[in-house]
């Protein structure tokens, strides 16, 4: 990892890939061609769809899917939100307790769906024949605890359910090429250090088949440029379908970001962050875990302050300190972490 760490100009100490990425030297770059061509009056929107496409098979790759099966757009709830806006009226839906809300949110909001929220653990066991959809973060954003995927899936085919997962604090800090679901959400803000406001989705052909693209736009037919103007309905006949008008200027970054992390072994990458987090959790008398994400309680927030008057970045979530190691971070890092809490 030594040599990807170079890429990163401001890595040491910045223990934040749970919040917010990084940029690497490609993106960085990238990011600032597009705003000289912007400036100079020489953007191409016919450009930015050929990176935009790019972009796409890089995500096909990082989810283990074609092209095809990729639909992109800007934020994570907006994709839930098309699944939550498909289910039949009194649809169970099956959550995680203490989940991100953009995965819990667009369900609770229909008002006519049964949510039930059981812990991690129990994820599995909780589906049931009136199960219309698992909807779970295969890492946990509070916790950094991993789902057993593998399970879910299982028990969710074998009750004829859906499933629905969010790999943003999964995909980037460890391999997300084989998850067995019918829609997998990823924003590519945070491990994947893209700009934010670039987001890509999986979709099943069940989901397909099945969803209603409730943003229909001109980017949800298979020609973007032939699907401006109606009176038709212009829909691709693959995940295109759900496609969300891009974001431009963060797909120019976000092509060069997605383009890095699709290049890197993720079994390494996890070897290597996990090894570190690992590190700290021993300083911390913690034991070991499967997580790149280290979370302890800190409800009077003195241990993220310590962290903060060291000089590192890290956060706090649900009366918890959070850090996060990544392809920028090494031993130092550990060390300096755990020097400013004492251990």
């Amino acid at each position: 990892m030594h040599h990807t760490r170079e890429r990163y100009a401001a890595g040491r100490g910045y223990l934040a890939a749970c919040t917010m990425g990084l940029p690497a030297d490609v993106t960085r770059d990238a990011v600032r061609r597009d705003l000289e061509s912007w400036s100079a009056g020489t953007a191409c929107g016919v450009e930015y769809g050929r990176i935009h496409d790019r972009a796409r098979g890089h995500a096909a790759t990082l989810l283990g899917r074609a092209p095809s099966e990729i639909a992109t757009g800007s934020q994570v709830s907006v994709f839930a939100g098309f699944v939550a806006a498909s289910a039949p009226a009194g649809a169970e839906i099956v959550c995680v307790d203490g989940d991100f809300s953009s995965v819990i949110g667009p369900f609770l909001a229909r008002g006519d769906l049964r949510v039930r929220h059981v812990p991690l653990a129990e994820l599995a066991g909780a589906v049931s024949d009136s199960t219309w959809l698992v909807s779970y973060s295969l890492v946990q954003s509070a916790t950094g605890e991993v789902a057993d995927a593998a399970s879910v899936a299982a028990a969710a085919r074998a009750a004829g359910a859906l499933t629905l997962v969010d790999t943003t604090q999964a995909t980037g800090w460890m391999p997300t090429d084989a998850i067995d679901a019918d829609v997998v959400i990823c924003h590519a803000y945070k491990w994947l250090s893209a700009p934010r406001g670039a987001a890509f989705a999986a979709f099943s052909t069940r989901a397909v088949d099945e969803l209603t693209p409730h943003a229909a736009g001109w980017y949800s037919g298979d020609d973007p440029w032939a699907s401006c103007y109606g009176p038709e309905l212009h829909l691709a006949a693959g995940a295109q379908r759900f496609d969300v008008s891009p974001a431009w200027q963060a797909w120019a970054g976000a092509e060069a970001a997605l383009e890095l992390a699709a290049s890197l072994d993720m079994a390494e990458v996890r070897r290597h962050d996990v090894g570190l987090a690992n590190a700290f959790r021993a300083r911390l008398d913690l034991a070991p875990s499967d997580s790149a994400i280290v979370a302890w309680p800190d409800l009077d927030g003195s241990a993220l302050a310590a962290l903060g008057a060291a000089g590192i970045t890290a956060s706090g979530r649900a009366g918890r300190a959070r850090v996060a190691f990544h392809v920028w971070n090494d031993d130092e890092d550990v060390d300096l972490a755990a020097s400013a809490l004492g251990r």
